[in-house]
């Protein structure tokens, strides 16, 4: 498969740190000092299903292809307003999407999860054209009295439409599942038999093990994968790396050994924005007419599960 379309949305409310600042025990140097930030997108009165269809229908245009050429919508999400139904079908209610369609919920790396997925209906011969998108509202999951978490959350969305192609150079995921480094509980209604009463609690995030995780993963991950496709990493183009933390990013930087300028980032104005993260920078880079022909793109994501990917593609 190949991309031909790519989208974003962002909600229009801007938060930055000194805003933060005013109610948290925090300031603009200690934020950017750790984390790389200085502002993102805040979800306020707008709905996240409309940044959804706005980020899919942007994509759709830039290819080229109507709602009924869709053979299939895969959705990455980890929290909306609904549990049921899914947000897929809340989005392509808006979208006028009517193919088989659902949601995954694999966090941060859900857009290179997702691509796993797809490539594999492409194999099944199952599919001619797909939309992926990765929908995500992490700013609704950490408590705004925690100034280890709510900082570090943006909300947007970010799209892109494959059609048949062999542009996928290699796809390899990763699990160490760990439920307590990153994780949040929401409770369910009671019923009169259920014992165990579980309660909301925010995001919880055990930073030091999660930048451990996310440095190792995300090395070793892209070395095997590069190895095992036969591609030297100087034949990279682009590493369009999750945008969680800029110093894991340039961890990252200092154990490739490539030029930093190979990593496009845009966390400093847009926070981690979860699964969104890569195709929302896909789409900001692709937009400024960034990529070339042929150029050889690297994908690498981690997050809650704990769950990683890495994958390949020319463009």
């Amino acid at each position: 498969m190949k991309i031909i379309g790519t989208g974003s949305a962002l909600p229009k409310k801007i938060i930055t740190n000194e805003m933060l600042a005013g109610f948290l025990d925090t300031s603009d140097e200690w934020i950017t000092t750790r984390t790389g930030i200085k502002s993102r997108h805040i979800i306020t009165d707008e709905k996240l299903e409309d940044l959804g269809a706005e980020a899919v229908n942007k994509a759709l245009e830039m290819s080229g292809l109507g709602v009924s050429d869709i053979d299939l919508f895969i959705v990455s999400n980890v929290l909306n307003g609904y549990d049921t139904p899914s947000l897929s079908c809340i989005v392509a209610a808006k979208t006028g999407l009517k193919c088989p369609m659902f949601d995954i919920n694999c966090a941060c790396p859900g857009f290179i999860y997702a691509l796993d997925m797809a490539e594999s209906y492409y194999k099944a011969g199952k599919v001619k054209n797909v939309v992926i998108a990765c929908i995500e509202e992490p700013s609704r999951m950490a408590s705004w009295d925690d100034r280890a978490t709510c900082i570090l959350f943006g909300d947007g969305a970010g799209a892109v439409v494959l059609t048949e192609g062999d542009n996928i150079k290699g796809i390899k995921l990763n699990a160490e599942p760990d439920v307590d480094k990153i994780w949040m509980t929401r409770p369910l209604i009671d019923n009169p038999y259920a014992i165990w009463k579980e309660g909301l609690v925010p995001m919880q995030m055990k930073g030091r093990e999660v930048f451990r995780f996310a440095v190792n993963a995300c090395t070793k991950g892209v070395k095997n994968l590069l190895d095992e496709s036969g591609i030297d990493k100087d034949d990279i183009s682009w590493f369009m790396v999750h945008q969680a933390n800029k110093r894991i990013i340039d961890s990252i930087i200092d154990f490739m050994k490539v030029p930093s300028s190979r990593f496009p980032v845009n966390i400093h104005d847009h926070g981690n924005s979860s699964s969104a993260s890569c195709p929302i920078l896909l789409d900001e880079c692709n937009r400024k007419g960034m990529f070339k022909e042929g150029d050889l793109i690297v994908f690498s994501a981690f997050g809650a599960g704990l769950l990683s990917g890495a994958a390949i593609l020319e463009w």
